[in-house]
């Protein structure tokens, strides 16, 4: 046995001076009277007396289950001073370690770039200012108050605009989406996006003590059926999802579970189209969606067309008859207008600075104390506002007479 042994030793150093010649790591295993290894190590707890460790039903403890539950969805806050330990914080990203929590904070739009006295018509206010303040009334209202606003007419017509000078005169912070966000390559995304663009609108109303809302624009481009356009799963969740916040406006969820305590604030939808129609008719019924449609009258374009030609000095009289010369335009036919007697000035000022091989040059490469010359807009003129009136209107027609598509493909049909 002591021979066993003496031998046994030999070989164990033998192995630990050949692992330490070839620098690998040396494991010692203890071997028990019975053969068996018996490396139990007792869980240690925080107390005995400590509730954070305790197992529900499921076998999962209570931080488990308190994050499942929570209803601050928000992680924007990271490692910031002021909200956790400064220990924690560091300096080698800044204060604000979450590099992204800056453009989180920009989920809601301003308006500071709407510089100037627009009109707004009667009609149009009248109908998204009512909106808005019975949604904020309606814990107060004895009648069924509609969460969703669908703004629906032409193109062009000044629907997004309008709502927008709207929205700046009431101190309204929105947020903000467009149709290209209700499509996804991920099943139930688009879904979830929405109620949390909703939630984040309710929670400038509770953290910030301004009136919010959630805005969607051309919401006919992203629901809307056309032809033999196929319906996707994304499509039908999106619509799902609306109807439930227009049954359900207090109570919506992101993925945690429901808690009694989980109380959105209620705060209005507004959505702009061409054409409702062509949207799923359950959403649009009355009780859920509240419809307006948008068709403003000669006044409203003499008004709106006014004080958007009021700087260039053009009296309402000019103005008058240049909406009498081009009847039957949207609105925004009237800003291309202004838009296009621009193109001459902006030709000369490209020669001035060396014509369009240098352009590049000259605006992106140039030092600091280079300056580029000055641009000097054009004078605005009746009869040049005219003329390019004329310009854009033949290219309208050019477009619906020419259609190069049956010269391309003979078998395609009207």
């Amino acid at each position: 046995m002591a021979a066993i042994h003496s031998g046994w030793c030999a070989a164990h150093t033998t192995m630990r001076m050949e692992n330490k010649k070839r620098r690998l790591p040396f494991f010692s295993v203890r071997c028990c009277s019975d053969g068996s290894e018996k490396e139990q190590k007792k869980e240690k707890k925080l107390s005995e007396q400590s509730s954070w460790e305790a197992k529900d039903a499921e076998g999962r403890d209570y931080l488990y289950r308190l994050g499942k539950e929570a209803d601050n969805m928000n992680i924007a806050v990271g490692q910031r001073a002021g909200v956790i330990d400064s220990l924690f914080v560091g300096d080698f990203l800044g204060k604000d370690s979450d590099i992204v929590f800056d453009y989180r904070q920009k989920a809601t739009r301003s308006f500071e770039y709407l510089q100037g006295d627009y009109y707004i018509a009667p009609l149009f206010l009248d109908k998204v200012a009512c909106h808005i303040v019975k949604n904020y009334l309606a814990h107060q209202l004895n009648v069924k108050v509609p969460l969703i606003l669908g703004i629906w007419g032409g193109k062009g017509q000044g629907k997004s605009f309008q709502t927008e000078l709207i929205f700046q005169a009431m101190g309204i912070e929105p947020v903000i989406m467009s149709a290209g966000e209700l499509e996804s390559e991920r099943a139930g995304e688009p879904g979830k996006l929405i109620r949390e663009r909703y939630r984040t609108a309710s929670q400038v109303v509770q953290n910030q003590g301004k009136m919010s809302c959630l805005m969607i624009n051309d919401i006919d481009a992203g629901l809307g059926r056309f032809g033999n356009t196929q319906m996707t799963v994304n499509n039908q969740i999106v619509v799902g999802t609306l109807m439930n916040l227009s049954d359900n406006p207090t109570r919506v969820s992101i993925g945690q579970d429901w808690r009694e305590s989980d109380i959105t604030n209620r705060v209005p939808i507004i959505v702009t189209g061409n054409d409702f129609s062509t949207i799923y008719a359950p959403l649009i019924r009355d009780g859920r969606m509240d419809k307006f449609y948008w068709q403003p009258n000669h006044e409203d374009i003499v008004n709106i067309v006014h004080r958007m030609y009021e700087k260039d000095g053009i009296p309402r009289d000019e103005v008058i008859r240049i909406v009498g010369t081009f009847p039957n335009q949207a609105l925004d036919f009237y800003g291309a207008l202004r838009s296009r007697t621009y193109d001459r000035s902006i030709l000369k000022w490209i020669d001035e600075i060396g014509g369009i091989e240098n352009f590049g040059k000259k605006f992106l490469k140039r030092k600091k104390d280079q300056s580029l010359p000055v641009f000097i807009p054009p004078e605005q003129t009746v009869e040049a506002l005219v003329e390019s009136g004329y310009s854009l209107i033949k290219e309208q027609q050019l477009i619906m007479e020419t259609k190069l598509s049956k010269e391309y493909m003979k078998n395609i049909q009207d």
